[in-house]
């Protein structure tokens, strides 16, 4: 049985007018709390003598929780609903992002420097020397985040217009941890030759091109394709910012049980863009007992569906997800919710790891094994460990601009994944903290500086 846990995702505040009288407050909080919500901020609006209204602030399990919710406070004796609000539709209220002037134009001498005609001695100057765009441009610390929206979060091809919030919180993000600018780009085609050509032609604006939330398979030919046709760093988040942070959190969870790379058996449920790169990564980094499975079992060298990716990670073993569990150390989730039984789990290796990464509803609820694995994460922010791409790609594009790289390589994910593992010091590291917080400052600057080296190292940077 899945149980949902109250998330800000589904939060409301709830207005309401009820007689100042004691134990009214206390009725309206009661039945929340009865009813599985939790409780967040209470604020008196206003009071007289005879009423009051407050504001209240609750955490729902899902949207038909949260009108559950609502329902119960709606019947109570004596309240009053004025008003609900949902607050992440509130949040998201005419766009999460703008675009600011950094120089205020006070008078005609700032105007005749800013725009005409000073501006034509910096086109000039760029034209003479391309390279002086990083200089005089935004394309030093500008980067373009492109989708289809086929492939949105864990919600399907929703269309360009549908991905835009989530592409506006991606924006958010690169400007909170690393001070990158970001614009979202949502393309009204699906046609890889399309999109390419669109990417290419954008191209002089960005100093880095992040490929977001982009079906498999054509979200591998899209990336290599651009990486091969331009000269800006390109990255697919949904792939390699996964698999850095799933790498990071492994290394250290891999500490706590005294087991290495070359000696583990690693079960990843979720063939597409995240578990094929999540596989290859792991790979880069010493594993060598794989077993990537899709929603027909085993991706076995036998089958004849697997796509050229696929192929590439195929095995000799065949089974189902089960068989690939048996034994295995390590249990990696990047599918649907529900898909590991707590019986598979006590099949694994001794001192079991579970990442189970569906979200919102990972592939087992941790509750159900707490006490039977070594280490357990998932991808939501009210467990322990949560596994989030935020911890790897602001960083990793702060230090590809800083550094100028032309492109990304696999050796710059690797040390990006060391960088954010080695902020969890021995003295720190246990079963509920092998990965930093997404709010802990030291990541991106970590990531930025492993990058740099790495670029240099492979001489990919240019600056």
């Amino acid at each position: 049985m899945v149980v949902l846990t109250p998330s800000s995702s589904y939060s409301l505040t709830i207005r309401f007018q009820c007689p100042n009288r004691a134990g009214m407050l206390a009725s309206v909080t009661q039945a929340i709390a009865q009813a599985g919500g939790s409780l967040g901020q209470i604020d008196l609006v206003e009071q007289t003598r005879k009423v009051s209204t407050r504001e209240i602030t609750v955490d729902a399990a899902s949207s038909e929780h949260a009108d559950t919710i609502i329902q119960i406070v709606k019947a109570l004796p004596d309240i009053k609903v004025l008003q609900v609000y949902d607050r992440t539709f509130n949040l998201h209220r005419r766009g999460k992002i703008t675009v600011e002037s950094k120089l205020r134009i006070h008078n005609q001498a700032d105007l005749a420097m800013a725009y005409t005609p000073g501006v034509g001695r910096i086109c000039n100057a760029i034209a003479e020397d391309p390279s002086q765009v990083y200089k005089y441009t935004i394309k030093s610390n500008m980067v373009a985040i492109v989708t289809d929206g086929s492939a949105v979060l864990g919600l399907g091809n929703l269309g360009p217009e549908a991905a835009l919030p989530v592409m506006e919180g991606k924006a958010m993000l690169f400007k909170a941890f690393a001070g990158v600018d970001a614009f979202p780009i949502c393309l009204a085609t699906q046609d890889v030759e399309q999109i390419i050509q669109t990417v290419k032609n954008l191209a002089p604006v960005f100093g880095g091109i992040n490929l977001e939330d982009i079906a498999a398979p054509r979200c591998f030919e899209i990336e290599a394709r651009l990486r091969d046709e331009l000269n800006i760093p390109v990255f697919h988040d949904d792939q390699h910012g996964t698999a850095i942070v799933t790498l990071a959190a492994l290394q250290n969870a891999l500490k706590l049980v005294h087991k290495d790379f070359a000696h583990i058996r690693i079960a990843i449920n979720g063939a597409g863009a995240a578990g094929m790169a999540i596989a290859k990564l792991l790979q880069e980094a010493g594993a060598t007992n794989i077993l990537l499975c899709d929603s027909k079992g085993i991706v076995s060298k036998d089958r004849t569906d697997l796509n050229p990716t696929k192929r590439e990670l195929a095995v000799e073993e065949t089974g189902s997800l089960a068989d690939a569990v048996k034994g295995a150390d390590v249990f990696i989730g990047v599918s649907v919710p529900g898909c590991l039984t707590p019986d598979m789990v006590r099949h694994m290796a001794t001192d079991p790891i579970v990442f189970a990464m569906a979200n919102p509803i990972p592939e087992i609820q941790p509750e159900l094994i707490g006490d039977e694995v070594a280490v357990i994460a998932t991808g939501r922010s009210d467990y322990a460990n949560q596994i989030n791409n935020v911890l790897a790609f602001p960083g990793l594009f702060r230090g590809a601009l800083d550094s100028r790289a032309t492109t990304l390589t696999t050796g710059m994910f690797l040390e990006a994944a060391r960088a954010i593992a080695s902020l969890i010091s021995p003295g720190e590291l246990d079963r509920e903290h092998i990965i930093p917080s997404v709010f802990d400052e030291r990541v991106a600057t970590a990531v930025a500086a492993a990058v740099q080296r790495a670029a240099r190292d492979a001489g990919v940077a240019s600056y």
